[in-house]
């Protein structure tokens, strides 16, 4: 006799995310929130993974990618404070579950992910463009926020020079073995950052800071 678990009632799940994890850890934007609660996490995950949609940890979308663990996307647009009628551009988008949550917020999202297997299997309601992700967005451009979604070692030059004046950018940087939420703003053609606290991210494909030379 084969016996079946129980499916997870989702949106009980959502909400205890929002109430217990969110919250708690300083996601207070009333519209992260709002988008966060709405938008369905487990629809951006394999189906054997689903059920681990709403853990406070990351979880595996094959091909050793992840998506990162609630907390962090809610801390990240919590500092970058994204608005309604913005552009934004996600890097590393995976699934597209970041980008849902920015479009729901009201955003004008531009998706950019590298592996083939992940854009197939895009959740609902994004569009997912294939594309270098150290290059940011083929075509260029000046947006309002930017997202790199998973760990980084460094932030490539040609992706803060997408960033219009007075924009955001999001990320997890790897400073010497510890990972950093990062929020960056660009302000008169300066770029510069501010750690928001540690966390544990999956790093992004590339991004490997090149090793000086040494004898």
């Amino acid at each position: 006799m084969t016996v079946q678990s129980p499916i997870p009632d989702f949106a009980v799940a959502r909400e205890a995310m929002v109430e217990s994890q969110l919250r708690p850890q300083g996601v207070t934007d009333p519209g992260v929130l709002d988008a966060m609660g709405k938008v369905a996490r487990e629809k951006f995950l394999p189906s054997h993974t689903r059920p681990l949609a709403y853990v406070d940890r990351a979880v595996g979308l094959g091909g050793n990618r992840f998506l990162p663990a609630p907390a962090v996307l809610g801390q990240l647009l919590t500092q970058m404070r994204p608005e309604a009628g913005q552009s934004a551009l996600v890097i590393g988008a995976g699934t597209g579950y970041s980008a849902a949550v920015l479009t729901a917020i009201g955003l004008r999202v531009t998706a950019i992910e590298s592996d083939a297997e992940l854009i197939a299997a895009a959740g609902p309601g994004v569009s997912l463009i294939s594309g270098n992700l150290e290059s940011g967005s083929a075509n260029g451009g000046s947006f309002d926020q930017i997202l790199i979604d998973g760990a980084v070692e460094y932030i490539p030059e040609a992706i803060i020079e997408q960033l219009a004046d007075g924009g955001r950018l999001g990320a997890a940087l790897i400073d010497r073995g510890i990972t950093r939420l990062i929020v960056g703003r660009n302000a008169g053609g300066a770029f510069g950052y501010l750690s928001i606290g540690d966390a544990g991210v999956p790093a992004l494909p590339g991004f490997t800071r090149r090793q000086a030379f040494s004898f």
